[in-house]
């Protein structure tokens, strides 16, 4: 935890309203005779709940700082409606620490270090743990968790990367052994559930892998605290959510939440349209997208060929961002980025959750630095749910990286 800071000097203007930044202090809420709700700052500053406005600012009377002399305070908001103060809404874990935050201790494989360190520095509340992973002599996996008695009655998670069949049969045992360990709750954090992406079930014999991982995880042991929470993003399929048994409790988050804050950010943002490359994304997408106008495409078959267009919505002259939840060869994002430029778009940009790109197919992907929508991206944000693929693309345009580590730190919380 870091240090308290000192308490802060405050001085309350009386003709205008001011806001406190985001800072360190720690707030409690307690109420008083008339039952209104007050907040208690570590530095001994009170607030007493005056009124909201929607859910993201809260406004605040009779503010009166405990170490100073509280009559010279009173006189300076002697009139409640003269001055407030403005408190943003919490937004991260990190933002408001309290004192009753859950402790996790998280531990991670060797593909999450990266993401899983973001988590903790995202939360104090987040203690990492590491693990030994080795190999025997016969390549089967040698590993030992450290101090494993320091856990018990520990609320632990674990940060998983299912990105080949070989490191989820290494991961595996791990995940059976934490919750037997007497601790008082167990988390898996897979944000890309891997299987299923690419399987048809059109024919007789045709096996589905999704199923069979979701069972592997559903028969998960069940700690102190009972059934093992899971935590994943975007799954691709919406159907796999209901693969999973009675014995694991999927949590399903977005990524979504991320790109809509980065697309805030844009000198452009007023001039954003969102693009789906199929009904499919429309349906998954739409709802958490619904501000922005909307273009929907399809595939259409001429002949032999499967070509793409445009079902509604017109993107001329339009900033167009091609939203889906995954991305691997590539090969839709770029006929639905054609035939959009030929519609007059500005610009084309593109997001995806889940980066595959198998065989380094993101090398098609060219940098657009402006006036060429038809063959190169303005951005191409990806999140870090595939560790190697974020780790391969980090500073490389058009690419960014939108992480997940303040998502799944709050995801601890829940």
């Amino acid at each position: 935890m870091a240090a308290t800071p000192p308490p802060p000097s405050l001085s309350l203007p009386s003709n205008k309203p001011f806001s406190l930044k985001r800072s360190d202090f720690l707030f409690h809420p307690s109420k008083n005779n008339n039952n209104k709700s007050l907040f208690s700052f570590n530095s001994n500053l009170r607030c007493e709940i005056k009124g909201f406005e929607g859910h993201r600012r809260w406004t605040f009377d009779r503010i009166s700082d405990m170490n100073k002399d509280s009559t010279a305070l009173s006189n300076s908001i002697s009139n409640p409606s003269s001055s407030f103060v403005s408190v943003p809404a919490v937004t991260s874990a990190s933002q408001f620490p309290t004192k009753n935050a859950k402790k996790v201790v998280l531990f991670f494989c060797a593909e999450t270090k990266a993401l899983a360190e973001k988590i903790a520095a995202d939360s104090d509340a987040i203690e990492l743990r590491t693990i030994s992973w080795g190999k025997f002599p016969d390549g089967f996996p040698n590993i030992f968790i450290p101090n494993a008695q320091g856990i018990r009655g520990m609320h632990v998670a674990f940060l998983a990367s299912f990105s080949s069949p070989a490191v989820i049969f290494e991961q595996i045992p791990v995940i059976y052994a934490l919750p037997k360990l007497f601790i008082a709750s167990f988390t898996l954090v897979l944000p890309f559930f891997p299987t299923g992406t690419s399987e048809r079930m059109e024919d007789e014999g045709d096996i589905a892998t999704a199923f069979t991982l979701a069972r592997l995880l559903s028969n998960i042991p069940i700690s102190r605290g009972g059934p093992t929470s899971l935590v994943t993003f975007d799954i691709h399929a919406l159907q796999e959510r209901f693969y999973f048994g009675d014995n694991i409790l999927p949590c399903f988050e977005s990524g979504i939440p991320l790109l809509k804050r980065r697309l805030q950010d844009l000198p452009d943002s007023d001039n954003i349209a969102i693009a789906f490359p199929d009904d499919g994304a429309w349906k998954r997408f739409h709802k958490q997208l619904q501000h922005f106008p909307t273009i929907v495409c399809a595939k259409v078959r001429e002949g032999d060929q499967r070509i793409v267009r445009i079902k509604e919505g017109d993107p001329r002259g339009r900033h167009v961002v091609i939203v889906d939840d995954l991305v691997q060869s590539g090969g839709t994002l770029i006929e639905c980025q054609k035939v959009l430029a030929a519609h007059g778009a500005l610009k084309i940009s593109a997001y995806v959750t889940h980066g595959i790109f198998p065989n380094n197919t993101w090398a098609r992907f060219e940098h657009d630095n402006g006036g060429h929508p038809e063959t190169a991206f303005t951005y191409f944000w990806i999140t870090d749910s595939c560790p190697l693929t974020a780790k391969e693309l980090m500073n490389r345009p058009p690419f960014e990286i939108l992480s997940l580590a303040s998502s799944i730190s709050a995801s601890l919380q829940i």
